[in-house]
């Protein structure tokens, strides 16, 4: 990295301004505005945590902004259709609770009525999981914990709806005990409780690897859930412990010389396999958190570390535009045409820049000063 004015600032403060420099004169970024969808969600979730932890108005007003595009007075929102039953379409609703807090404002607080009224009358597997689309009958991902999980929890505990927190800590438990790979650790992307998909085994129903950015999404949700459940909530402790021991399996994979870990995650120097952004970013993010709440014992701290080091060493550059991020997996799914195999996950593009990877690495370092600055 060169030594520069800006590189004295902290990493967080470089990827905001970063983000912020993209703007046009408005203070808009055209790609946020038009859709609401899970990654300017999550994006823009990131960037009110760094103007709340960093003292910095402008970083939550790039969120607000945003936000009011999609949000009308009477709590409804510009290309969201309840219908479509697709939990993506949740992620962004995040954002709602920090200004319902921030302002008081009754549409914010219809806005996630509306998000939550989807998921409580949400399509579910016979196990009471819920699909991850509608369009994905049967089917449960590892992505779609992250989408929703976390808004209901926080949900529940803002309007006071218990219930939805119990119905968040079921989500979790119950993906995990149905992807799960007891050799490994290491949780599956995809599992049809149909058994009917190409990319499903007939005899599991589950996907055929692990791959890196659907175990982020995992555990990014749990820290994220039990930030909102009560301490005598009956579920906390399996949870917290079900989130150490899927860490731990992460461990196992983390690659010793970089601390980063691979697009999929067990299959270290198969050809084709790389050091994958998304992923270890988000590992990062929840160890991290998890180390400053409390939920992971404290020999988690140097792989954290190491991991983040990692990421500022090998995936990040910059420049006088700012702070780069590379090594992006572009975008993965299951389905027809993405059959989960190896080589489909390594033939997805690999990018930089995209708010898909930008957003967790702000997050991630974010959650690692805060956990440094509580030392």
């Amino acid at each position: 990295m060169p030594t520069t004015e800006a590189s004295t600032l902290s990493w967080s403060r470089r990827i905001a301004d970063t983000i912020l420099g993209q703007c046009n004169e408005q203070g808009e970024h055209a790609y946020l505005l038009e859709r609401w969808a899970y990654v300017p969600g999550m994006l823009q979730l990131a960037m009110a945590r760094a103007g709340i932890q960093l003292g910095e108005p402008e970083y939550f007003g790039y969120m607000q902004r945003h936000m009011d595009s999609f949000i009308g007075e009477d709590g409804s929102i510009r290309t969201y259709r309840l219908e479509e039953y697709n939990l993506d379409q949740i992620n962004q609703g995040k954002n709602l609770f920090l200004l319902y807090q921030k302002t008081g404002e009754q549409r914010y607080a219809e806005a996630a009525h509306l998000l939550a009224a989807q998921l409580i009358s949400h399509p579910r597997t016979s196990e009471g999981g819920f699909w991850h689309k509608k369009v994905y009958p049967f089917q449960m991902w590892l992505d779609g914990l992250y989408m929703a999980s976390p808004f209901l929890a926080q949900f529940g505990a803002v309007f006071q709806r218990p219930e939805l927190i119990d119905e968040a800590a079921r989500q979790l438990l119950l993906i995990e005990r149905r992807t799960r790979d007891p050799r490994t650790g290491l949780l599956y992307h995809g599992w049809d409780e149909s058994k009917e998909q190409e990319w499903a085994d007939s005899t599991t129903g589950l996907s055929s690897h692990f791959w890196s950015r659907a175990m982020g999404w995992y555990v990014m949700a749990c820290v994220d859930c039990l930030e909102h459940f009560p301490v005598t909530h009956p579920q906390r402790g399996t949870i917290i412990g079900i989130f150490q021991r899927v860490c731990g399996a992460l461990l196992e994979v983390q690659d010793n010389e970089t601390g980063l870990w691979y697009q999929v995650l067990d299959q270290a120097g198969r050809k084709g396999n790389y050091l994958e952004a998304t992923g270890s970013t988000m590992f990062v993010y929840a160890m991290a958190k998890g180390l400053r709440l409390g939920y992971l014992e404290r020999s988690f701290r140097e792989a954290m570390l190491k991991g983040y080091e990692g990421i500022v060493k090998h995936l990040v550059t910059e420049d006088s535009e700012g702070i780069h991020l590379h090594q992006i997996c572009n975008g993965a799914g299951l389905s027809k045409d993405r059959n989960g195999s190896y080589d489909y996950y390594i033939s997805e593009a690999v990018v930089s820049d995209t708010p898909m990877g930008v957003g967790p690495l702000l997050l991630a370092s974010l959650e690692v000063e805060k956990y440094g600055d509580g030392q």
